[in-house]
């Protein structure tokens, strides 16, 4: 994963910003009864990027990724829209509290640019519906140059959007995030709809750290730079993730990333191992001898 990637990881300053004040009050608006839900993963299970991940003599990746993990950021359907079937292998050979989160393809977002793109959605719908309830939020990610100039592209997309279906938004333009005015449209649009305003950690894009949650999911995709920080930067997540839990969040899918996968596993299982620590849950460390009968949230 190129995006935000720098030369100089060193210099930037990677302290996470203060949560934003709409967050917190989304947050207390949304105070519920259900119990907290952690999903924690990589980008791709293929073995090609997560090299000395699997055991020698693994022969279906999913099914042991499957079993390390409790979800991925399955941004293969960003590519190409899988036949229904295909999604339904993917269902049978998965645990029962296994999670996928399927981006939205690039002919809705990148060619049609959300314009008369409602048969492509519907294909796609109807193809991650296969998941059944091993479906988790669908994510629609936009072109760095889709600017506010589109907001009724976007406005029209998201009004049409299936109600009950989860759906998290991430805008890479900068005046989202920059214009003042733009964001507080922006944001108060996936409120209204509530729709997940997507978090974005990575070096070389400190402005789409804005903390801003537009409803009662915390969904970060945070990208290391193969620099000693990433695992102090996954430490600081751990903590405001706390904060986040003591103010009411109820929902964190946490995905990482690396310009080079390889490594990708490795900060996972240090994030989970400090996460179980701070939230006393048990959730699986990939690839950790120490894993006994494990409690998946």
């Amino acid at each position: 994963m190129k995006f935000g990637k720098v030369d100089n990881p060193e210099i930037i300053d990677f302290t996470i910003p203060q949560t934003h004040p709409d967050t917190i009050r989304v947050l207390d608006e949304q105070k519920n009864g259900e119990d907290l839900s952690i999903y924690v993963g990589c980008a791709k299970w293929n073995r090609a990027d997560l090299k000395g991940f699997y055991p020698r003599g693994t022969k279906d990746e999913l099914e042991y990724y499957s079993r390390q993990f409790n979800c991925i950021e399955l941004n293969a359907t960003f590519y190409r829209n899988f036949p229904a079937e295909q999604f339904q292998k993917w269902y049978d050979k998965t645990p029962a509290n296994f999670k996928f989160f399927p981006k939205l393809g690039q002919e809705i977002s990148h060619w049609k640019r959300l314009v008369g793109a409602g048969d492509v959605v519907n294909s796609y719908i109807d193809n991650f519906s296969n998941l059944q309830e091993k479906l988790g939020t669908i994510f629609l990610q936009l072109h760095a140059n889709f600017s506010p100039k589109s907001f009724d592209a976007l406005k029209n997309f998201l009004v049409s959007w299936p109600k009950g279906l989860p759906l998290a938004v991430e805008c890479r333009h900068t005046s989202w995030f920059t214009d003042s005015e733009i964001s507080k449209e922006y944001f108060q649009l996936l409120e209204d709809h509530n729709i997940a305003n997507v978090l974005v950690d990575t070096a070389g894009r400190r402005d789409m750290m804005h903390m801003r949650l537009t409803n009662n999911e915390a969904f970060i995709r945070y990208v290391g730079a193969n620099h000693p920080t990433d695992y102090d930067r996954l430490d600081a997540w751990v903590e405001r993730l706390h904060e986040l839990k003591e103010q009411g969040l109820k929902k964190i899918h946490f995905f990482v990333h690396q310009n080079l996968e390889k490594e990708s596993p490795l900060l996972t299982a240090h994030f989970i191992r400090n996460l179980n620590e701070s939230f006393r849950t048990q959730l699986r460390i990939p690839n950790d001898s120490s894993n006994g009968q494990t409690q998946l949230l």
